[in-house]
């Protein structure tokens, strides 16, 4: 296994990343976090365009770092930030599409596990079971804060698939998961986050916001999206920097 000194795909100095932090898929809405959330934010990465920031909510030290699409991608960055920049706690904040009547777009979901079809975990390190979990100390963390904010917050399960689920008829892999899941949420990344956490023995966890339905046809507009958004940051930010 080869394994340099510096990170391959962060091109951050050491140091300049917090040992917390907020990971959307989107770099660019890493930046309108750390424009809109932080104070003192200051760009440390962007090679490949993959942005990432680092400052400061309510006055601890937060980095926030694109993940892309993907678990690949997810694994990539994830590892860097747990191996070279000994990053203690991520959240993944990002959307799904919604695969149980329970919940309502844009309402918010908080992953209890993540199960996957995917080989990620089997190559990564011959891990042969098809869900991983988040961190329980994180996720008590996020449903306090929740509860604190009077944020709805839906608690369950969650698919991460290896294709993106709108363009594909996913009942079939919906009709494959374990009857015993309460699978309510279909997305990319967060089975790879959580394991690589595992991994390292850090904590992750995973807050999304719904913005599809197979039961709805409810399009959200720019300024509804937003707000949604708006509010999953705060309660990531909220429950990251609490103990």
């Amino acid at each position: 296994m080869f394994i340099g000194e510096n990170p391959i795909h962060i091109n951050a100095e050491k140091g300049s990343i917090a040992e917390i932090v907020l990971m959307p898929g989107d770099p660019l809405r890493a930046k309108y976090i750390a424009e809109n959330f932080l104070t003192e934010a200051k760009e440390v990465c962007n090679l490949r365009n993959m942005l990432g920031y680092t400052g400061f909510y309510k006055g601890v030290r937060v980095s926030v770092i694109g993940s892309g699409m993907g678990m690949p991608s997810m694994g990539i960055y994830s590892w860097e930030l747990f191996y070279y920049f000994n990053v203690k706690k991520i959240i993944r904040i990002g959307t799904c599409g919604v695969v149980s009547e329970e919940v309502e777009v844009p309402e918010l979901i908080l992953a209890t596990s993540a199960y996957s079809e995917s080989n990620f975990a089997y190559t990564f390190d011959n891990y042969d079971k098809h869900i991983t979990y988040p961190s329980k100390d994180l996720n008590e963390l996020i449903i306090k804060k929740s509860k604190e904010l009077n944020y709805k917050l839906h608690v369950g399960d969650i698919t991460t698939m290896d294709v993106f689920g709108p363009y594909i008829d996913y009942d079939r892999v919906l009709n494959r998961i374990p009857k015993n899941l309460n699978v309510i949420g279909e997305e990319m990344e967060a089975f790879a986050l959580f394991h690589i956490a595992s991994h390292f023995k850090r904590e992750a966890s995973c807050i999304l916001t719904a913005v599809d339905s197979k039961f709805s046809d409810v399009v959200l507009s720019g300024e509804e999206r937003q707000n949604s958004l708006n509010e999953m940051i705060t309660l990531a930010l909220e429950a990251i920097i609490s103990e």
